[in-house]
């Protein structure tokens, strides 16, 4: 805990509007938040007064200050006004910006956790900047070389070996050192952050009925056999390979604290299918707690009043529990 946090015993917490056209914005204007804490919103100050007064709305936004308890806001100021709805190339600056500041802020101890909105890569690619996602962001900013994202809904846990890759480049990354450490900072994360003592990670194959002994594909032969059993021999609870197909249904899911899948669009569609708008994105591996909304941008309802806050209210509670079990390991 930092000397600011300690001072107040407060846990002083960030949070990034991601694309300002987006619904972002709309959920920090709109958000009740936690009196116990205190939100520092790195974002642009007029900004989150017009999303608030679009919905008949006022909220006094404090400058940020160390002391400051409650709401505040961190100016950061885009470059153009934003329209709800429309994303402009010009305000991606703003956007990796806020992130930047928010995250300094957690390698710094000056923040205990960092909650982050949708951001629109598309936009960010086509202003000049490769961007790939928050995770590989984060990770980069913070000097760390691997890290795991996992999405939580409710009880349902999938966490990733790959990320934000083309499918076709995705059995090439599976490599036997990508799943030895994916599989250690998953098995770490969840004893420290999560609580459970010695987790059980499922791990699925690659291929259609996990590789069916080599005759649909030989990675869960080659890679993902030894690599599992690795992991079991540093006294790691794993098991798998598993068919992606029958890994989801509740039998299997009860004996299991987490599903590793190998790519993106192999175990989330069943995570959102069960907890869309109430899911969040947890980044494990990083030196400070990162969390996340589980939805993207929703252009068409950024400005409308049309907010679901379930999943940022999620994102929130667990970015506060996290930052608490940080400093106090």
């Amino acid at each position: 805990m930092s000397a600011i946090q300690a001072a107040s015993k407060r846990p002083v917490i960030a949070i990034t509007p991601g694309e300002p056209a987006g619904i972002g914005p709309d959920l920090m204007a709109l958000l009740d938040y936690d009196e116990a804490v205190d939100w520092v919103c790195v974002a642009d100050p007029d900004l989150l007064d017009e999303r608030a007064r679009l919905r008949g709305r006022h909220r006094p936004w404090p400058r940020y200050a160390p002391g400051v308890h409650g709401p505040s806001v961190l100016p950061v100021t885009l470059a153009r006004r934003a329209i709800p709805g429309v994303p402009d190339p010009a305000n991606a600056d703003y956007v990796l910006s806020c992130l930047r500041r928010a995250t300094e802020g957690c390698l710094a101890g000056e923040f205990a956790a960092l909650v982050t909105g949708p951001v629109h890569k598309a936009v960010i690619n086509e202003a000049g900047y490769a961007f790939t996602g928050h995770t590989e962001f984060l990770a980069h900013a913070a000097g760390v070389a691997e890290v795991v994202m996992m999405l939580a809904a409710g009880s349902l846990r999938v966490a990733l070996v790959t990320t934000h890759m083309p499918l076709a480049m995705v059995p090439a990354a599976i490599t036997a050192a990508r799943l030895d450490v994916t599989l250690d900072i998953l098995n770490a994360a969840l004893a420290r952050d999560f609580g459970l003592a010695r987790p059980t990670i499922a791990v699925l194959g690659l291929n259609p009925h996990a590789g069916e002994d080599g005759h649909l594909g030989r990675e869960e032969i080659d890679v993902i056999t030894p690599a599992v059993m690795r992991a079991q021999a540093r006294g790691i609870r794993v098991v798998g390979p598993l068919p992606a197909d029958t890994a989801f249904v509740p039998a299997r899911l009860a004996q299991a604290d987490v599903v590793l899948a190998m790519y993106h669009d192999q175990g989330l569609p069943v995570l959102k299918a069960q907890g869309f708008g109430g899911g969040v994105n947890v980044t494990l591996g990083l030196p400070f707690p990162r969390v996340s909304v589980d939805h993207g941008t929703a252009l068409d309802r950024a400005g409308t009043g049309a907010v679901d806050i379930g999943s940022m209210a999620s994102a929130m509670a667990l970015a506060q529990a996290l930052s608490h079990r940080h400093a106090n390991p």
